[in-house]
């Protein structure tokens, strides 16, 4: 019989799952060339650029706010070094195609602004219990959203994300052949 803890295992699965989402990162990132980072398969679809941006941007956003710390977008200089033509507290949803186009940050910049959130991430999920998991984060929706919610909302959101990416960048890489 296992010696952890309930909430040492719900900490692991969670570190597990957010540490798959950046290896997929890492790895829609590696090799990619700006021009396929910022290609699009339509005149309305989104880059890869704006989806590894706007993934690493709902995540650190989100846990950011359960964790009751700054974001790493404005504390670690991703905002200025990024110098996008948005608010900082912008992370993506609801933008336009001409915003999605206005994301052409390098490939490289994108992997250390998502390595700085999972590292932020790991900090939060370090401590986490299941009180925690159950404090109630959000009351405008009905049931109440839960900080165990969130999470699992930020982890879909990310991983449907980079899959898309990873899907768009072999989109890009075919185009080519």
């Amino acid at each position: 019989m296992s010696e952890h803890t309930a909430d040492e295992h719900l900490r692991a699965m969670l570190s597990d799952a957010f540490d798959r989402v950046a290896e997929r990162v890492a790895a829609v990132a590696a090799d990619l060339s700006q021009e396929d980072a910022t290609w699009r398969p339509d005149a309305e679809a989104n880059t890869i650029a704006w989806l590894l941006w706007h993934l690493s941007r709902v995540q650190d956003d989100h846990v950011a706010g359960l964790a009751g710390t700054e974001q790493v977008w404005t504390s670690q200089g991703f905002y200025d070094r990024f110098a996008l033509p948005f608010a900082p507290e912008v992370h993506g949803y609801g933008q336009s195609s001409a915003d999605v186009a206005q994301v052409r940050t390098p490939p490289a910049e994108l992997l250390a602004y998502h390595r700085a959130v999972r590292e932020a991430t790991g900090r939060y999920l370090e401590g986490l219990t299941g009180a925690e998991l159950e404090r109630v984060v959000d009351t405008s929706w009905d049931p109440p959203v839960t900080a165990a919610v969130r999470l699992v909302s930020v982890m879909d959101e990310c991983a449907a994300h980079v899959g898309q990416a990873a899907y768009v960048k072999g989109l890009a890489e075919r185009r080519t052949r």
